[in-house]
């Protein structure tokens, strides 16, 4: 197993590819740490991996709220010793241009997606520099690089995001902690239904979202997952500050 005796947060746990992550590095032998504001979600993750014989613990929580990474990652450590491996997927998004965002949207977006991945790092980092090793995965989005229309604070968020891993991985390089950014095509999960949803005609939306990979079909979390595992596991000792693409060839087009 590939993550076998490690301890891993995952935070946006609750659905999604967090879920898909949490449950993909329960099986490959990981203790798993489940961050997300959603209790019954949490619920739901917890229960599959117990279910299945792995190790799991749940901290309900809102990741952009200061204090709640301190405290969370503290719990953590009193119970498993240690943060060998953290990976940032909490976040959402909120729809509309520079203009017609609302200023509390914005600020919501920002400080799940970019304040979340800042709150859990420097909360989990001093534990990875204690042991001389970590890694550590975040999640950014293909839209943050081609670009995107009317969902302007979910992208400035994702390209900070992007900007942030690259700044951590040179920050901590010579503590052996590695930082890597998954950027995601569009993705069969609850975020991608909420998003379509605010289109007029979100059939139309979702076919067009479609045709644009490539590969003429929409991700599933379980293929993001498996590109996380490469990220936290020792088949990327030689991988820091890099981009993975998981988006069945978005970018290439």
């Amino acid at each position: 197993m590939k993550l076998a005796d490690r301890v891993a947060v995952v935070t946006g746990a609750g659905s999604g590819i967090g879920r898909a992550i949490a449950l993909l590095f329960a099986q490959e032998g990981a203790r798993i740490a489940l961050i997300d504001r959603d209790e019954v979600g949490l619920a739901g993750t917890h229960e599959a991996i117990e279910g299945a014989g792995g190790r799991a613990m749940v901290r309900c929580s809102d990741v952009g709220e200061p204090g709640s990474a301190d405290r969370d990652a503290q719990a953590v450590i009193e119970a498993w010793g240690r943060i060998d491996v953290l990976v940032t997927a909490a976040g959402f998004s909120c729809g509309g241009t520079v203009t017609t965002t609302d200023p509390d949207e914005w600020d919501a977006v920002i400080r799940a997606n970019v304040g979340g991945t800042w709150l859990w790092a420097r909360a989990a980092i001093p534990a990875m520099e204690r042991r001389g090793k970590g890694a550590i995965v975040t999640l950014a989005s293909q839209l943050a690089i081609a670009g995107g229309r009317s969902n302007s604070a979910y992208l400035a968020a994702k390209g900070a995001i992007l900007s942030l891993t690259r700044t951590m991985a040179l920050d901590y390089a010579e503590a052996g902690i590695r930082v890597n950014a998954l950027v995601p095509g569009a993705i069969d999960t609850p975020l991608l239904a909420r998003g379509l949803a605010r289109n007029a005609d979100p059939e139309s939306a979702a076919e067009r979202s479609r045709l644009r990979h490539a590969m003429g079909r929409f991700g599933t979390a379980d293929e993001v997952a498996r590109g996380a595992l490469f990220l936290a596991s020792d088949d990327s000792t030689f991988t820091t500050g890099s981009t993975l693409m998981v988006d069945g060839g978005w970018l290439a087009a």
